[in-house]
């Protein structure tokens, strides 16, 4: 996904293409890619680690492997856990500090998408100097 593939869909439009292809990719899916993406869902439950950090910590991955799919997908799930918008600051911060600066194209669109799904005043300019 590039850049400009990034922002032609709306969030809820990117969601609904999501399901349909996952619903195409378990049509052809065998016993491995079946278990895959269950492993996958049962990851991010609460465990010893609830929901809300494992999210922070998928964003985080996916921000060093540069997947912005998988960045938009944690994003999302972020806001659904109810990450805070200086929780989500920080997790993003780890991230561009593992992954270098190669990392920030990537982060600016994170940053984009979260400010889409939180308004304006909560999701721009967090540590932003004056």
């Amino acid at each position: 996904m590039g850049a400009k593939d990034f922002f032609e869909k709306s969030i809820p439009e990117w969601q609904e293409e999501r399901l349909a292809l996952n619903e195409k990719v378990m049509d052809i899916a065998g016993l491995e890619i079946k278990r895959f993406f269950s492993l996958d869902t049962q990851t991010y439950r609460d465990g010893a680690l609830p929901a809300r950090t494992k999210e922070l910590l998928g964003l985080v991955a996916s921000l060093v492997l540069r997947c912005d799919d998988c960045i938009l997908y944690h994003v999302v799930r972020c806001r659904e856990e109810g990450i805070t918008a200086e929780e989500f600051q920080e997790a993003c911060s780890v991230g561009l500090v593992v992954g270098g600066s190669i990392v920030i194209p990537h982060l600016r669109r994170a940053a984009a998408r979260w400010a889409e799904l939180v308004g304006p005043k909560q999701g721009e300019g967090a540590g932003q100097p004056a």
